[in-house]
C-alpha cells in the first residue's frame, strides 16, 4: 500500500494502516528508515491513530544515531527521500538543496545533550559533597578483677584513662560474680575504621595489678 503526505490527515491514516501490520518501517528492527519517516511526520500523532502513536513513542526511545541502515524514506511513501537531489520530474530542486530539513532537530538534540550533561555534573558534585556514613559499634565489656580486694573505682579510672581517636566511653556498673567479688561492666562506642577492639582489650589488660581478664559482653553495629 502507498502512504501519502504525512503532513495530511489522510497520509497519517495511511501510515496507521501500514503500522497495523508492521512493527517498523522496514524489516524487524528499528532502522534509519524509521528515523526518516518520524522526522517527516514531524509532531506526535493523536490517539485516533493508535498504531502510529505506539510506533512514534517507541522510536523516540532510541538514540537515533545508534540505529542501522540508510536514512531514507521507502518508495511506498509518497515523500521525497531524505537528502534527495532531484524532484519527481528529474529536475534538480535548488530550493530543497538550500533548506536543512533536519537542522532544527539536531540543534534540539545538542541542547538536550547539554542539559543532560549539566544535570549529571550537578548530581555528581552534590553526591561528592554528601558526607560519608561513619560505621560505628556499641560494645559492652566485662572487666574482671583479681578478687574482692581490688579497688574497683581505681580499675574504672584506669580503663577510662585509655583514649583513642574514635573511642567514646559510656556508662558503667559493678556486677557481682560471687564471694564478694565484682566485675566492671562498661560500655563504649567506637568508630570501626579507627579503633581495633582487640587492641583496646590488650590495653585494658595491661593494667595487670587490677585486671585479670576482659570479655566482650555485647557487640552491636550502630
Amino acid at each position: 500500500m502507498a502512504v501519502g503526505d504525512l503532513k495530511s490527515d489522510k497520509g497519517v491514516e495511511d501510515l496507521n494502516s501500514f503500522l497495523a501490520d508492521h512493527s517498523y518501517i522496514e524489516g524487524w528492527q528499528p532502522t534509519q528508515a524509521d528515523v526518516a519517516v518520524l522526522e517527516a511526520l514531524g509532531k506526535a500523532p493523536t490517539s485516533s491513530n493508535p498504531h502510529v502513536l505506539r510506533w512514534y513513542h517507541h522510536i523516540q526511545s532510541y538514540d537515533f544515531k545508534s540505529l542501522p541502515g540508510e536514512k531514507k524514506i521507502p518508495a511506498i511513501f509518497n515523500l521525497p527521500s531524505v537528502g534527495a537531489p532531484a524532484s519527481s520530474t528529474g529536475k534538480a530542486n535548488d530550493d530543497d538543496d538550500d533548506i536543512d530539513l533536519f537542522g532544527s532537530d539536531e540543534e534540539e538534540d545538542a541542547e538536550a545533550a547539554k542539559i543532560r550533561e549539566e544535570r549529571l555534573k550537578a548530581y555528581a558534585e552534590k553526591k561528592s559533597k554528601k558526607p560519608a556514613v561513619i560505621a560505628k559499634s556499641s560494645i559492652v565489656l566485662d572487666v574482671k578483677s583479681w578478687g574482692d580486694e581490688t579497688d574497683m573505682k581505681e580499675m574504672e579510672n584506669a580503663v577510662r584513662s585509655i583514649q583513642m581517636d574514635g573511642l567514646v566511653w559510656g556508662g558503667s556498673k559493678l556486677v557481682p560474680v560471687g564471694y564478694g567479688i565484682n566485675k566492671l561492666q562498661i560500655m563504649c562506642v567506637i568508630e570501626d575504621e579507627k579503633v581495633s577492639v582487640d587492641l583496646l582489650i590488650e590495653q585494658i589488660q595491661e593494667f595487670e595489678d587490677l585486671v585479670q581478664s576482659v570479655d566482650i559482653a555485647s557487640f552491636n553495629k550502630i
